[in-house]
């Protein structure tokens, strides 16, 4: 049997507004902490503060990924190890108009361009933005 994605998790400063801004970049709804997984969670162990400082968004379909956001001990430093690619057109190239538009839509959400790639790799051209979202995590946009 393969392994399957879970959660993909963030450690970040706010993790309630990280989470608000992963759930805007991916259409999904804004999430609380409602019944009944709230009760789960409380009789788990958590507390009420914990709550407070995690965040979730999660596609209501169950087919995008879900991702959970836990408070940090310590600030973001340097450049992450991994990172997430996001298609501004699934299951295609976008146009080079498309990429903008996107782009210009995750900026107004918060982020911010750290550059354009233009280049190509023989037979394999690039073209993409590399950005950071709110609390400087960075992330392609193909």
């Amino acid at each position: 049997m393969a392994s399957k994605l879970g959660n993909i998790v963030f450690y970040a400063d706010d993790p309630p507004a990280l989470a608000r801004f992963w759930a805007a970049v991916f259409g999904y709804p804004e999430q609380e902490w409602d019944e009944p997984l709230k009760g789960q969670l409380l009789s788990a162990g958590l507390t009420e503060k914990d709550l407070a400082h995690r965040g979730l968004a999660q596609d209501p379909s169950g087919e995008g990924p879900r991702m959970l956001f836990l408070h940090a001990d310590s600030t973001k430093q340097t450049r992450n190890r991994m990172h997430l690619d996001i298609n501004a057109a699934p299951g295609r190239q976008p146009t080079h108009e498309e990429l903008d538009a996107e782009k210009e839509r995750l900026l107004s959400l918060g982020a911010e361009v750290v550059r354009l790639i233009d280049q190509d790799w023989g037979p394999w051209p690039e073209y993409y933005y590399q950005l950071r979202d709110p609390e400087g995590n960075e992330f392609c946009l193909h």
